[in-house]
C-alpha cells in the first residue's frame, strides 16, 4: 500500500506504460478520442499505412485501451474509457514540465 491509501498494481501499470510507449499508438488514441472511427478514417487522418494502423489497433485492443463496435462490414474503434484522454493530457503536461527543467541531455 502506498501513502495515498491504495495498492498500485505495478504489473498492470507496466503493461499499460509499455503500450503507451509508442508515438503512433498515442496518435491513434488521440484520433479516436473524439469518437468512434473505422480503420480507413484513422489511416486517412494520421497519414499512416493501413497495416501499421491495424497492428497498433490490435495492440491497443489487447491492452484494453480501445474497444471495437461492429456495424455491418465495418469495424469502428473508440476509446475504452474516457479517462484515457485526461491521463494522456496529464502525462503531456508532466513531460513538458520535466523537459523544461532539464539542463543536460
Amino acid at each position: 500500500m502506498n501513502n495515498r491509501g491504495y495498492e498500485i498494481n505495478l504489473q498492470a501499470l507496466a503493461f499499460l506504460a509499455k503500450c503507451l510507449a509508442d508515438e503512433n499508438r498515442l496518435r491513434i488514441l488521440l484520433c479516436v478520442g473524439d469518437g468512434k472511427k473505422p480503420v480507413s478514417k484513422i489511416v486517412e487522418e494520421l497519414g499512416l499505412s493501413q497495416p501499421l494502423v491495424s497492428h497498433h489497433l490490435k495492440e491497443l485492443k489487447r491492452s484494453l485501451l480501445v474497444q471495437i463496435q461492429r456495424s455491418g462490414p465495418f469495424v469502428y474503434y473508440q476509446l475504452a474509457d474516457a479517462r484515457i484522454l485526461g491521463i494522456l493530457e496529464n502525462l503531456d503536461g508532466l513531460g513538458r514540465d520535466l523537459i523544461s527543467k532539464r539542463t543536460t541531455f
